[in-house]
């Protein structure tokens, strides 16, 4: 089926139908919240005939930013829009798109679609992702596809906005058509879906049809491709061995197997006791083994393929309960981070009607709310990093790439036909690649000197769907308490942290269909593929972390780990002794009852602080401290940022001069490299440098708004405690800063600070006060560069929802 890259612009197709009767055979749902405002920048229309919904909520978004922690009921008010579940202020615009289906717009143009039947309302859904995102559908319907396959070494992102077009082949489209065959065949819940399905594309091409435009009907495969989208990109975590393996491979090299083995443990973190928690409990998963048979050590720079997509972390979960919070009832500040895009990849509706009762945010494919709230509950996500994803080695045999051995066969690899890409003015490019029963072969490598091949298996692959029956439930009133909300999570096979509030209670899921690993495999590496360390089963429900109303009162979440012995993905070595929760965690100790002002200040205060000044610089300055500057520049130089510290630590440009307020930020931001160097390579010498290919340096403010999601900034803590003599939980097997030497730590330290005050008083002039960082190099842009829009840095969430519920449906 072709699939062609689509831009639609908008048309005065509207027919105004004032007093309309409601299109619902029931009546609109009550609306239990007291408080229920969103946010999602750009703007509601995502077509390239812009109007004033085109960017009207970037001026929402950027307004909140210079409040800092000093947000008010009345500045909730004012840069975050209403967000009411039926009824609300009359509709600016009503239209009847067929019999029993109405849809209403309100001033930021968001829609509230109402169906007399769940096919209407799904129709209706459809109709709107086509008006408000019709030039993303084009976009992503090939790529998406791309995703569902898991084709090798092409980002389906990047594919979408290169200008190229993926025409699918016929192989592609059977392996999308039989995940609505599964779903069908699951029982009178999987029909209705695969009902609502059908109706939703149904309404793109109802849509489109309107226009009179030669698309190619939209079916059910490609709602198949949308879902498989954002469990393969957004909802997928690991698939990072082969850089892992020959990183220890280059370690043992440098510094013998058995230090090897040690520093690659250092670093790793895999179960780090002292790494922050969203909820108490144990929920053992994913541990490293005492030793591991069954896992493969590549041979350094042999794996040259790239390494998979990992998307930007940003999203946050503050969740106040009600012992904690002044009104009595839970407080919820939540959203995900996809990025800032234009067209947002997110789109607000407000479905209801035939038991649909949700409102919040779509993607572009999927007919239902993913994220929002119903009539007396808010719910969200935050991506869990939970390990889905993993890389086996396959055995080649009969002397070439495409054979392998399994349980003592040699087997034939499947080769995949997954369609072809075309590029105007240049020739197609047929897509095709070899699986084996593990899954797609990613590239190929050495063990030992000896050719292997690399496949990689994801536990969601072929079965996304499946996960739409969580979305219908809790769409359609199914959910109806906290208890009720972890049962209906625990249905989602993506990787992801789930977080509810109603007028009672809070609660945390953390989903995923997670991998059982056989004995004696080390999860960051990669595992033989011979047939005896596969999978042996997955997570029940009762084995993933879960709470529901903590002794602390709150759950707080920013891609942090979310209970104790939660293993780390071998994707994520940032499970460490610092993470950016702690900024939220901080924030909401200093109040011992909250209302909903102060957690959005709590949330707005963290997302301009620099994680690296707060909890890191501290540890630094107490080494420094222990004996003299080394000059009057870097003593000035360090007390500039313990200055900035004590002001709060923010990145703000208030001005909007183009600079970042403080000077110390200017500071930091030239010493932390040279900083990082002075710990880490006394022992790692020339592989510091390598360590970054495995986890960045910092992860610092930037222009794509997502920061210090990961960084060195752990090893920096725990290793100047531990050379400061202070209490360490599972310290570190090697002494890194000055070898374990407080004095040649120091030094390295103070020669960090004075080569960085150095550099700027030659670039920027003998005053210290005078020093900035370029702020503008750290604003927030729209990817694509179809509206020239920017944004104050901030690290907060794309989609975001301040809400509170005053009661609960009977």
């Amino acid at each position: 089926m072709p699939v062609r890259l689509l831009f639609v612009g908008s048309v005065a197709l509207t027919v105004l139908l004032v007093g309309i009767p409601g299109a619902g055979a029931s009546a609109p749902p009550r609306d239990y919240a007291a408080v229920s405002r969103t946010v999602l920048p750009p703007g509601q229309n995502g077509d390239l005939t812009f109007n004033r919904n085109t960017n009207d909520q970037t001026r929402l978004y950027d307004g909140l930013t210079p409040l800092r922690g000093n947000v008010t009921q009345k500045a909730i008010d004012r840069w975050f829009k209403p967000a009411p579940l039926g009824g609300g202020p009359k509709p600016l615009r009503t239209e009847r798109i067929r019999e029993g289906v109405v849809v209403e717009r309100d001033r930021y143009g968001v829609p509230r679609i109402r169906g007399t039947s769940e096919a209407n309302v799904a129709y209706g859904a459809g109709w709107v992702t086509a008006e408000d995102r019709g030039l993303l559908l084009g976009l992503i319907r090939g790529p998406s596809r791309v995703a569902a396959l898991d084709v090798p070494g092409i980002d389906p992102f990047q594919l979408a906005f290169s200008g190229k077009t993926f025409v699918p082949s016929g192989e592609t489209e059977a392996f999308l058509a039989n995940q609505m065959d599964a779903l069908r065949s699951s029982g009178a819940t999987g029909r209705r879906i695969a009902a609502i399905v059908t109706a939703y594309a149904a309404g793109i091409n109802g849509y489109y049809a309107t226009l009179g435009l030669p698309v190619q009907p939209y079916t059910a495969n490609d709602v198949v491709a949308a879902t498989a989208l954002i469990a393969a990109r957004f909802g997928a975590n690991g698939g990072k061995e082969a850089q892992n393996a020959m990183f220890l491979a280059a370690l043992r090299e440098k510094l013998g197997e058995t230090r090897g083995n040690e520093v690659f443990a250092d670093l790793r973190r895999s179960n780090d006791p002292e790494a922050p928690v969203s909820i108490p409990g144990s929920f053992p998963q994913e541990q490293t083994p005492d030793s591991a048979p069954g896992s493969v050590v590549l041979d350094d720079g042999s794996f040259i393929d790239p390494p998979p997509f990992q998307p930007a972390f940003a999203s946050n979960a503050l969740l106040v309960g009600a012992k904690r919070s002044a009104i009595g009832h839970p407080l919820f500040v939540a959203g995900p981070q996809v990025g800032y895009l234009f067209p947002e990849l997110f789109a607000e509706v407000d479905l209801e009607g035939a038991g649909f009762a949700a409102r919040g945010a779509l993607f572009p494919g999927i007919p239902f709310v993913v994220m929002g709230r119903g009539p007396d509950f808010a719910w969200s996500a935050t991506s869990s990093q939970a390990d889905n994803i993993d890389l086996f080695v396959e055995t080649l045999c009969r002397g070439d790439d495409w054979h392998y051995v399994f349980r003592d066969q040699c087997l034939p690899m499947r080769r995949v036909t997954a369609g072809t890409i075309r590029v105007p003015g240049k020739p197609d490019q047929p897509i095709a690649f070899y699986e084996s029963g593990h899954g797609p072969v990613v590239g190929y490598a050495t063990v030992a000197g000896t050719r292997v091949a690399i496949s990689s298996q994801r536990s969601t692959r072929g079965r996304e769907l499946l996960s739409a029956r969580a979305f219908y439930a809790i769409n359609t009133g199914r959910v109806t308490s906290a208890a009720t909300f972890l049962e209906t999570m625990a249905k989602v096979e993506f990787s992801f942290n789930w977080f509810y509030a109603d007028d009672r209670d809070i609660a945390l899921f953390s989903s995923g269909r997670l991998p059982v690993r056989a004995p004696g495999t080390d999860p960051a590496l990669p595992t033989a593929g011979t047939g005896e360390y596969d999978w042996t089963d997955y997570l029940t429900p009762q084995q993933h972390a879960q709470g529901v109303n903590p002794p602390s009162g709150v759950i707080l979440n920013w891609n942090n780990k979310p209970a104790q012995n939660v293993g780390a993905a071998d994707s994520t070595f940032s499970f460490g002794s610092v993470q950016r929760v702690e900024l939220l965690a901080s924030g909401i100790a200093k109040l011992k009852k909250h209302t909903l002002p102060s957690v959005v200040s709590v949330m707005n205060d963290a997302a301009t602080q620099d994680l690296r000044l707060v909890r890191t610089w501290p540890l630094i300055r107490r080494v420094l401290a222990t004996g003299p500057a080394p000059s009057p520049r870097a003593d000035t130089a360090a007390r500039a940022v313990d200055a900035w510290l004590a002001a709060g630590g923010s990145r703000i440009d208030l001005a909007l001069d183009g600079k970042v307020d403080d000077p110390g930020a200017a500071i930091l931001d030239a010493a932390w490299r040279p900083l990082t160097e002075a710990v880490m390579s006394p022992v790692l010498g020339s592989l510091t440098t390598r360590l970054e290919q495995v986890i960045p340096r910092d992860g610092a403010a930037g222009p794509g708004g997502s920061s210090y999601s990961e960084g060195w900034y752990g090893y920096l803590d725990k290793d100047l405690r531990t050379v400061l003599g202070r209490s360490v939980k599972a310290p570190f097997s090697n002494r890194y800063c000055g070898a374990g030497d407080l004095t040649t730590c120091r030094t390295a330290l103070w020669r960090a600070v004075d080569a960085a005050a150095a550099s700027l008083e030659a670039t920027q002039g003998a005053d210290p006060a005078a020093w900035h960082a370029d702020a503008t190099k750290e604003r927030i842009g729209f990817s694509t560069g179809m509206i020239p829009d920017t944004m104050r840095w901030t690290n907060r969430p794309t989609f975001q929802q301040v809400m509170t519920f005053a009661g609960h449906r009977p």
